[in-house]
């Protein structure tokens, strides 16, 4: 296989100062749950298990090696948005224009480029509807320690209650994205519980900036282990059950073998559905190869595909992807991140 070098995507290395309000009232969050759109917040109703094992086989895509789609896996409990829909999720953060294409346009404007990619994803696969998310970096890592020393910052609520207003313009759902750096999941996730208790919010975690060896982020490539994948899905799973809501979805990012350690130890749960989303730039091939090695080779439930507008233009031959050359892999993505 061709030797694969992804060069590593490196977060804001701003140091952000302030404080935003920390309070929320529950009539706010009662209004934005109010507020879904009937696509994303369905109601309850029984689970078509014919509709839903068709739709996974259809994701394998001709794929001979077994391993797709993924064996045994729990159905998912009532209101699972996969794989019946295809997310396609623009992502960022707002205070800045290098971490993604949510910082770089007014609202108005991204939703106008986002309904565009929709569009073409639709067209490519007409089988799989479509549905739009606001993938939000939620905690930042940073090259500047703070007072704790844990080299990341915790976005202000105003911060994040912007992007949950953003994501109402377009009925999207909501993915809040966690770098821990030097933190851990078990001090960063549980600060999140009262969006991820919205129906529309879901979580994402990236190893990238895991810096469990304690090292600057940026510097290195981090890492989790499936009990750091497994703490996430768990909570999840009991956030679903204690608040009777539907299925939540938990994206991993995944760019290198060593991003995610032990991945055949990653449990499932029906309240959970996870993805991991192959997250390099890069040529065309560097990005196929990737995808192949790290997502294809070891499965875990679904898989996504990430797509910059920028990093993968910088080497010949300057190509980002088409929906229909990404839709070619095996699996097919369910989830489409662009940065």
């Amino acid at each position: 296989m061709k030797n694969v070098i992804l060069s590593l995507t490196v977060a804001s290395l701003l140091l952000f100062t302030g404080c935003g309000n920390k309070s929320e009232s529950s009539a706010k969050e009662n209004s934005t749950k109010k507020s879904l759109s009937k696509e994303v917040a369905k109601e309850t109703t029984n689970l078509d298990t014919v509709a839903y094992n068709k739709k996974l086989q259809a994701l394998v895509n001709g794929d001979t090696t077994g391993r797709w789609p993924v064996k045994p896996q729990p159905y998912p409990q009532n209101g699972a948005i996969l794989p019946f829909h295809r997310i396609i999720a623009y992502y960022g953060n707002l205070f800045s224009k290098r971490m993604g294409v949510l910082g770089e346009y007014p609202p108005k404007e991204l939703w106008v480029k986002l309904h565009a990619e929709m569009k073409a994803w639709q067209k490519a696969d007409p089988t799989t509807p479509v549905i739009p998310a606001i993938h939000y970096i939620a905690v930042v890592a940073q090259g500047s320690p703070g007072k704790d020393g844990m080299y990341r910052y915790r976005m202000p609520d105003k911060q994040i209650d912007s992007a949950l207003t953003i994501a109402k313009m377009g009925n999207a759902i909501v993915f809040l994205d966690v770098q821990v750096a030097l933190s851990n999941l078990k001090a960063e996730v549980p600060l999140l519980e009262k969006y991820l208790k919205m129906p529309n919010v879901h979580l994402a975690i990236d190893p990238e900036f895991s810096m469990k060896e304690g090292h600057r982020p940026g510097t290195k490539i981090g890492w989790f282990d499936a009990e750091d994948v497994n703490y996430c899905s768990n909570y999840l799973a009991k956030l679903v059950k204690d608040n009777h809501l539907s299925t939540k979805i938990l994206i991993v990012h995944r760019f290198t073998q060593g991003m995610v350690k032990n991945y055949k130890n990653i449990k499932l749960h029906p309240e959970v559905q996870i993805v991991m989303n192959m997250d390099g730039w890069g040529a065309p091939y560097l990005k196929h190869d990737s995808y192949e090695a790290y997502i294809h080779h070891q499965p875990v439930q679904f898989t996504g595909f990430k797509l910059f507008y920028k990093n993968d233009l910088k080497n010949p031959p300057h190509h980002m992807l088409t929906p229909e050359e990404v839709l070619k892999e095996k699996p097919r993505p369910i989830y489409i991140q662009y940065q």
